[in-house]
């Protein structure tokens, strides 16, 4: 039943048809793959000694773009999307206003923009242009995926922060 109904949802709720998102992400990954450059300049990156290697000259290096791909990637991935997932999940069940939510995000908006550059830089520290374009794909999603939270809060905050149920705090939700 619910199969049957899900392109009436998108048709009612004007959002487009599956069909059309999947032509959009495959001409953005299209596009991605020819602006990546190609790994005629890639040489193995060679560690300093373990002892030497601290949190900041990471920091340093990832956004010099003198570190591995996959060590530049992986680490903000993780700690962003479980980050995110336990704001939203808070917010969800009462422990976070409105606003607190959007500073949240405010907040975390600085490393998001640190963590594309980040990748961009280090695309070309990896031995197959596909893990660049797919890292570069995913960092451009995360600021898809603002774009649909900044949605929520101005069109459907009564929604989402089942703000119906509020009966001492309605204003919070506006």
């Amino acid at each position: 039943m619910f199969i049957y109904s899900f392109p009436i949802l998108f048709t009612y709720i004007q959002f487009g048809e599956p069909r059309e998102y999947l032509i959009a992400v495959l001409f953005l990954l299209i596009v991605l793959y020819i602006a990546t450059p190609s790994n005629s300049y890639f040489n193995e990156i060679e560690w300093s000694k373990v002892s030497e290697l601290t949190f900041y000259r990471y920091l340093f290096d990832s956004w010099n773009g003198h570190i591995k791909l996959w060590l530049v990637f992986w680490p903000f991935f993780i700690i962003l999307n479980v980050s995110l997932f336990v704001t939203d999940t808070l917010a969800k069940t009462g422990h976070f206003t409105v606003s607190s939510w959007d500073e949240i995000h405010l907040i975390f908006f600085t490393p998001v923009v640190f963590w594309t550059i980040c990748i961009w830089r280090n695309s070309i520290n990896t031995s197959s242009r596909y893990w660049a374009v797919v890292a570069r794909f995913m960092t451009l999603s995360v600021f898809f995926e603002y774009a649909l939270k900044l949605v929520i809060r101005i069109d459907y905050p009564r929604i989402f922060f089942e703000c119906q149920d509020l009966a001492l705090d309605y204003s919070a939700c506006f």
